[in-house]
């Protein structure tokens, strides 16, 4: 049976095309096919929380064939279904009709975590939420893209707050029969595509397609039968536990990955690491090369000339680094593959100014990398400063590290009041002309009541799911009535309401409003200008100070002196 297909009992064979739409992430974005879903059941799509494979797994069958038969439901079916079709094709895309000699080119992208959507959980934060904007935009504009990453059956991690405040950590197992993820076989029907050695160890590695939108993503799997008990869980979490864990999972990720694409007949033109993580795909490049009698020196500039790198962070805790021995265990004696002297491997990543005992994953990159770049013209220039003691004798301004300001794939993250009313004021093509500096005008033009009644109309669903959230957690787990009042309901829909949603990580300060308490309280329950605060976000598991600035501020959600409005 076709494996997309066999995710549903039931689907009524008239609308059986909902099974692709279903499979392939490029719904999320398609405000038509978001609509279709809810109109199936709109409690069902809320209680799956949007997750259109579960929520047609769970539909009642009589409300499907109900679909099937009427004729408005058809209408926008067959509609969505053409769409599909066409989406699946380059036709008429910006990269095909702006680089036609560039057809038949592939960009692989590497990255440790992508973040699509909430019904696949294999994302932290920052970087995997712009991980999976650069795919989804690189299948709008039709650019020829394929990701790489690992597949975390048991995710990041789920979070519990105690009674006193401090975080604890729980699994989130993650589902294959309730993601759009298909999973891969060999030619001999073999569930592995390809091995790496690591701590003395073969691991054999799978992989899962999952498409969103023209994009095809692979995600690597080790948890096989064939695998080690020790080594089947390598992919299992996302950021988990020790540092030997991480390495492999690096190990795995670069190395696997290329040997995946390789298994699959894919072959990149451009080699894409989004972050450090990636950089052992470099260095299995090489080993390629060089297996097949190229000399070392061209094998490096070989590489260098197809790879890209992008560093997201300033901060020293972003940038991986490995005791040499360490690594050595990892990677076993892969110098003699590459034709280098052990102490040229690791002098590839080692940064001579700083650490020199440890191996640089960002150094590496850099060092294989034609084009490296940060994520704002700021961080272009802090980059240059960073890492100017690479390139000995040069000013920081030379340094041959650009930036690419960072976006977001706006029909994700606009809000639908918001696009109805664009699509009301400016047309339903105003998508197509936001590097107009004409368009910008009108929308300074907007009406200033009609943004503001859809602002409160977001900001009164905001509030909403706070409050269904918290009914929920105070069903399941929750023993005191201040949990309650901690989680939002005594949030004012008509005050002026901050949010921060970020990773509890110490560098990013969550906690800086705290500085002054007594002035933040009398901000915050001003009878006539009340402010109110709303955090989101957890801590990594290891990182008991990060958890320590959660506990700090859920004390204040305690209390009463703050009126509920933490």
């Amino acid at each position: 049976m076709n494996p997309i297909r066999a995710k549903f009992p039931y689907l009524p064979p008239r609308v059986g095309g909902l099974a692709e739409l279903a499979t392939n992430l490029g719904w999320s974005w398609s405000r038509d096919a978001r609509g279709i879903f809810r109109s199936i059941d709109r409690l069902l799509w809320q209680q799956t929380r949007h997750n259109p494979i579960l929520m047609l797994q769970r539909a009642d069958r009589e409300r499907l064939d109900a679909c099937a038969a009427d004729p408005g439901f058809l209408e926008r079916y067959d509609a969505l279904v053409s769409w599909a079709a066409h989406e699946r094709t380059a036709e008429g895309a910006w990269f095909t009709q702006t680089f036609p000699d560039l057809a038949g080119l592939t960009v692989a992208y590497f990255c440790a975590e992508f973040g699509f959507h909430a019904s696949v959980p294999i994302y932290s934060g920052g970087l995997g939420v712009l991980a999976g904007d650069h795919c989804k935009t690189a299948s709008d504009l039709g650019v020829p893209l394929v990701g790489v990453g690992l597949l975390y059956r048991r995710g990041y991690f789920d979070q519990r707050l105690r009674l006193d405040g401090w975080q604890e950590d729980g699994d989130e197992r993650l589902d294959p029969t309730t993601t759009p993820l298909v999973q891969l076989f060999a030619a001999d029907g073999a569930p592995h595509l390809a091995t790496v050695r690591t701590f003395g160890r073969t691991v054999h590695i799978g992989a899962w397609q999952m498409m969103v939108g023209r994009v095809p993503i692979y995600l690597l799997d080790t948890d096989l039968d064939a695998n080690d008990p020790l080594d089947r869980d390598l992919t299992g979490r996302l950021y988990g536990e020790g540092l030997d864990l991480r390495l492999r999972q690096e190990w795995v990720l670069g190395v696997g990955g290329v040997r995946v694409l390789r298994a699959l007949g894919v072959a990149p033109s451009v080699w894409h690491a989004n972050e450090g993580h990636a950089s052992f795909m470099m260095v299995e490049r090489m080993r390629e090369l060089v297996a097949g009698g190229t000399p070392v020196a061209d094998a490096i500039g070989t590489v260098r000339a197809a790879s890209v790198f992008t560093t997201h962070t300033p901060v020293p805790a972003g940038h991986d680094t490995f005791d040499l021995e360490q690594v050595e265990r990892c990677t076993g004696p892969v110098w003699e593959d590459l034709g280098l002297e052990r102490s040229q491997f690791f002098g590839l990543g080692r940064h001579h100014a700083v650490d020199q005992d440890r191996f640089h994953m960002t150094v590496l990159a850099i060092r294989l990398s034609r084009w490296v770049n940060g994520v704002s013209r700021r961080h272009g220039e802090e980059s240059r400063r960073i890492w100017q003691g690479l390139w000995p004798g040069r000013r920081a301004e030379d340094v041959p590290i650009g930036h690419v300001t960072n976006g977001v794939h706006l029909a994700t993250w606009m809000a639908q009041p918001i696009m109805y009313l664009l699509d009301r004021v400016l047309g339903t093509d105003w998508g197509l002309r936001l590097d107009r500096s004409d368009f910008w005008e009108e929308v300074l033009s907007l009406d200033a009541a009609q943004l503001w009644e859809a602002h409160r109309q977001l900001k009164g669903a905001l509030l909403s799911l706070i409050r269904e959230e918290t009914r929920r957690r105070w069903a399941d787990h929750w023993k005191e009535a201040t949990h309650v009042v901690g989680a939002g309901t005594l949030l004012d829909p008509q005050a002026f309401t901050i949010g921060f949603a970020r990773r509890f990580a110490t560098y990013k300060r969550a906690d800086l409003l705290f500085r002054d308490p007594e002035r933040l309280r009398r901000l915050l329950v001003d009878d006539r200008r009340p402010v109110q605060i709303i955090f989101a976000g957890k801590a990594h598991p290891a990182d008991d100070p990060g958890k320590g600035v959660l506990q700090h501020i859920y004390q204040y959600t305690r209390d009463p002196r703050f009126e509920g409005r933490v």
